[in-house]
């Protein structure tokens, strides 16, 4: 079905994101807020952005997408309605999966590979698990695989949806029953991870709320901690 606003898509801003090695989407959301209503963006990225959808969605995009080759997508964003991003530089998640840009630098057939890979895992509309579950045994998994970057990741983005504490202390419970006391006493310990847990429950017994906590997390915890960070400086 036709989008109200297609015939004026090629109006819109281009912005060719295909040669940034960074993290883009936090200047790319700041542009896209200031957008006027029915009005619009095209990115034009090397693989599909998938993951873009979801964040730009969270304040008020729709959008079209169109394969111009293997090595060229362009995404058209049209503002239908005016929304507050629910996470700050992030829109409907934070911590996105910003590694994905690591594959487009080995090959661009190899990023879309990985990319549809990532929405059949996590984009799916009617998932049988739901997406809190999805992200606690995420988070073990990388426990188990001693990837603690990843698991710190996991562990904010679960509890910015909903992970309470007592369900955290049962899951880190579990680690010490499956990992051992050494294991624990080692290597969690002393990790990214332990430290994010532990700050949510200091901060919980001061009174302070989910939304001041995941704002500190990310602060402490998000891209700019080398020990979370998944894109090369």
């Amino acid at each position: 079905m036709k989008k109200k606003w297609e015939d004026k898509k090629d109006s819109f801003k281009v912005i060719d994101v295909r040669k940034l090695t960074g993290n883009f989407l936090p200047n790319l959301l700041d542009k896209a807020q200031d957008i006027e209503l029915d009005q619009g963006i095209c990115v034009i990225q090397s693989f599909e952005p998938i993951p873009l959808y979801s964040a730009m969605a969270d304040i008020g995009f729709e959008h079209i997408t169109e394969k111009i080759s293997n090595s060229e997508y362009r995404v058209y964003f049209c503002k239908i309605k005016e929304k507050e991003a629910a996470f700050a530089n992030t829109g409907d998640m934070p911590l996105k999966p910003t590694a994905i840009l690591n594959f487009k630098k080995i090959d661009n057939t190899l990023a879309d590979i990985v990319v549809n890979f990532w929405k059949l895992t996590w984009g799916k509309e009617e998932p049988a698990i739901d997406q809190k579950t999805k992200l606690l045994l995420s988070l073990a998994n990388g426990v188990g695989a001693r990837r603690f970057r990843q698991a710190t990741r996991e562990l904010v983005k679960a509890y910015s949806i909903g992970a309470t504490v007592a369900e955290l202390d049962e899951l880190f419970s579990m680690f010490v029953w499956n990992g051992g006391v050494g294991t624990f006493a080692s290597e969690i310990g002393p990790s990214s991870l332990f430290g994010a847990y532990q700050l949510i429950k200091t901060l919980e017994n001061k009174g302070k709320t989910r939304e001041d906590i995941v704002n500190e997390l990310m602060e402490k915890f998000g891209e700019k901690n080398p020990e979370v960070n998944v894109l090369p400086k």
